[in-house]
């Protein structure tokens, strides 16, 4: 059964008609076209899919499309400024080299995000804390580290 559902998504609302139990990622994809969370294992364990609900990172492949109505989300897309700019920490991950093949990049970017806007000047121990639910098999893990260092002193 699907229904009319309003997301609040990247600063702008949305209304989708989609089946209340829909996995958010799903809607962000495939009916808002957001290519940024990508779909990784689906089970909530990658950080592939992660997004900010409510400045807070978390990832958004199990999370009913019915519950994230109630929350700011914010995706790839949605960092950065108006005028093109991109957010600190996307500068830092480019100044850093913080990328290599990219599946994990966004997840490693949002979950950045959510690490400053709760701890604006977090040790190496908490940067790699904040990470844990990321996986990323190119071994950019310092480069990731050094990058989140630099944003958070920007």
């Amino acid at each position: 059964m699907k229904i009319l559902i309003t997301l609040r998504v990247n600063g702008k609302e949305h209304e989708v008609n989609v089946d209340p139990q829909t996995p958010l990622l799903y809607v962000l994809r495939n009916n808002l076209g957001l290519k940024g969370p990508k779909f990784g294992c689906g089970l909530s364990q990658c950080g592939a899919c992660m997004v900010l609900f409510d400045g807070k990172a978390n990832p958004s492949c199990l999370i009913a499309v019915e519950r994230a109505a109630e929350m700011e989300i914010t995706t790839l897309e949605g960092l950065g400024d108006e005028n093109g700019n991109l957010h600190k920490v996307q500068q830092a991950f480019v100044e850093e080299q913080a990328a290599q093949c990219g599946y994990c990049l966004n997840g490693l970017v949002m979950a950045s995000v959510g690490l400053l806007n709760e701890k604006p000047n977090p040790s190496d121990k908490e940067i790699q804390a904040g990470l844990y639910r990321n996986i990323c098999r190119c071994g950019v893990h310092a480069r990731v580290i050094r990058a989140v260092k630099k944003a958070s002193a920007l």
